[in-house]
């Protein structure tokens, strides 16, 4: 099942345009990650679908039905650009949004309740905005995005202005919203979250989809057939024949081709020289694929 689905969406300003003929399918209860550069179109894509601005042409739908104002209580939009009254206090604020996206009082207050003793901030609730840091002020708006309890959960840079610490516990939230059911689309340039977070990934390139898939089939479309290999050598006038071999202390570590030979045959060869000690993969991360995909200019 799908819970989002976009086909030939097109969208340009004046001259400029900014998607052109983007399909994306997001499967209900999975982790999206929507990737690119800074002005591919994502923030574009992303107001489309939540209805602040409007599509040049295009389908989108959700759970089957064409995209309409009543599907605005089942999203939840958490965008770059934070959105909260600084003057107003945290309790009062979310009570506010909540109601918003059509709770009840009651219920509110108390999943409001519920949300800041999750998230440390109870001792905080009756402060305003403007008191908090920078990193509180952003666990409020999680919570506001939240608290609705949306099937489908947009969040634009999710992680900006959060320590180590609190980048944890907000990526542990998001997990916790996905194993709950929650569809999540997360767009980040945090790649190492990529890798963490998401189930599959999309990529937009000026104005194009470029790249689309489960982030594991990526990867192993992008393997290179390189290892590397760390041996202890029995004698050190006598090692295997690769190039650039690099000592560290009494060990060598070795970038190796494999070619057109397997994997065992590898070992044994290294074996017959010295005791290995590493042996791995190459597969470049997401982060590395983004970066070769911008650089071999895909999308022009």
């Amino acid at each position: 099942m799908y819970i989002l689905e976009i086909s030939g969406l097109n969208k340009a300003y004046g001259s400029h345009v900014a998607l052109r003929d983007i399909d994306l399918l997001v499967a209900e209860g999975s982790v999206f990650g929507l990737l690119g550069p800074n002005g591919a179109g994502k923030t574009t894509l992303i107001r489309i679908v939540n209805q602040i601005i409007d599509k040049d042409s295009g389908v989108i739908r959700i759970n089957g039905e064409p995209l309409r104002k009543v599907h605005v209580h089942s999203i939840g939009y958490l965008p770059e650009e934070r959105g909260l009254y600084k003057g107003m206090a945290v309790d009062e604020q979310l009570l506010y949004f909540a109601q918003l996206k059509g709770l009840t009082r009651k219920e509110a207050k108390y999943r409001i309740g519920s949300w800041l003793t999750r998230l440390n901030l109870d001792s905080w609730r009756n402060k305003k905005v403007q008191e908090l840091s920078k990193g509180m002020a952003q666990k409020v708006q999680f919570i506001a995005t939240v608290i609705h309890e949306p099937k489908l959960l947009i969040l634009d840079e999710p992680f900006s202005g959060f320590d180590p610490v609190n980048a944890e516990i907000i990526k542990n939230e998001i997990l916790a919203l996905r194993n709950n059911g929650t569809t999540i689309i997360l767009s980040t340039h945090r790649m190492e979250s990529v890798e963490l977070l998401c189930d599959h990934i999309a990529m937009i390139n000026k104005s194009r989809k470029i790249l689309d898939g489960s982030v594991r089939q990526i990867r192993k479309e992008s393997r290179s057939n390189q290892y590397r290999v760390r041996i202890k050598p029995y004698d050190e006038n006598v090692l295997p024949e690769f190039p650039t071999p690099v000592w560290e202390d009494d060990t060598i570590l070795y970038s190796v081709d494999l070619g057109e030979g397997n994997v065992n045959q590898l070992i044994q060869h290294f074996m017959a020289f010295g005791e290995v000690y590493h042996f791995e993969e190459l597969v470049p991360s997401i982060g590395e694929i983004f970066i070769q995909k911008i650089k071999d200019g895909h999308g022009e």
